[in-house]
């Protein structure tokens, strides 16, 4: 069985996110313990599987995630990479819209004259709560200023500034006891996006980083799911709908958004820098 990497949200190899994806030739999937026992073996933050819905009228192929150690109800750049590869085998044609139907509802991804891809994902409820107790200790940083994200089930850390997102030091084990299964630090760009960096990449508005230890993820290279939390937070923040996110992990990798009310718009590239063959089958 066909298997395939595919880093996403990374503008070259080896950068942003990846994931694992199959592209299933039946009608279903296989049984739940293969699924988990392929995305354990292959360690990576998330395994697509998806299947053709041929005939249905609300989607056009079935989409399920697995982290080395559980099913999540959403992801982003393991969405973007099954957008990736259904474009290479020339199923998804510039221009067209593919509808994946997931634990989340049907969410959407386009193919755009650029190469790039869109997602088309609900937008999180933000409500702004108390910083909770032990965050300071569990980051190394202390926040100032908290959000609950309703079903997304995240919670948005927001630090005082850029340098201290990227100098955090969190202890998984304390992560991991704070009030939700993932945690999103972010931060104002310490520079306008307006300006280029030295090394010649666009700039951001804003960054991130994302703590999923009791997932299996001591920290995720990039995270398009959080973006749709990050969107509103930052789009209120700074008047714009269409903003330049960096996910500050060792890896980095950058998201577009564009925020349409209850919609957000995920933006980026992937690359497939493995294209290999399952021997043990599912």
């Amino acid at each position: 069985m066909r298997i395939r990497t595919v880093d996403a949200f990374a503008a070259r190899p080896y950068t942003g996110n990846p994931a694992a994806v199959v592209l299933l030739d039946g009608d279903g999937f296989p049984e739940e313990s293969r699924l988990q026992a392929v995305a354990a073996e292959l360690n990576l933050s998330e395994t697509a599987y998806a299947h053709p819905l041929p005939g249905a009228p609300d989607a056009d192929w079935a989409l399920r995630w697995f982290t080395p150690t559980t099913e999540v109800d959403m992801c982003g750049h393991a969405t973007l990479a099954t957008a990736q590869l259904l474009a290479e085998d020339g199923l998804l044609r510039e221009g067209e819209r593919v509808r994946f139907r997931t634990r989340s509802g049907v969410l959407s991804a386009s193919r755009e004259p650029d190469s790039t891809l869109t997602l088309d994902f609900p937008t999180a409820e933000l409500t702004r709560v108390p910083v909770p107790d032990g965050a300071g200790q569990a980051l190394g940083a202390e926040a100032v200023a908290a959000w609950d994200t309703g079903t997304l089930g995240m919670l948005v850390l927001e630090l005082a500034d850029e340098k201290t997102l990227w100098e955090l030091a969190p202890v998984s084990a304390a992560v991991a006891a704070l009030p939700a299964p993932v945690v999103v630090v972010t931060a104002a760009a310490a520079e306008p996006a307006r300006n280029r960096s030295d090394s010649g990449e666009p700039g951001h508005d804003f960054v991130s980083r994302v703590f999923a230890p009791s997932q299996g993820l001591p920290e995720d290279p990039v995270t398009g799911s959080a973006h749709t939390a990050l969107a509103p937070l930052w789009s209120g923040r700074l008047g714009r709908d269409t903003l330049m996110g960096l996910q500050a992990s060792r890896r980095t990798g950058r998201v577009r958004t564009t925020l349409r009310g209850d919609r957000t718009l995920l933006n980026g590239q992937a690359i497939t820098v493995l294209d290999a063959e399952l021997r043990t089958g599912l």
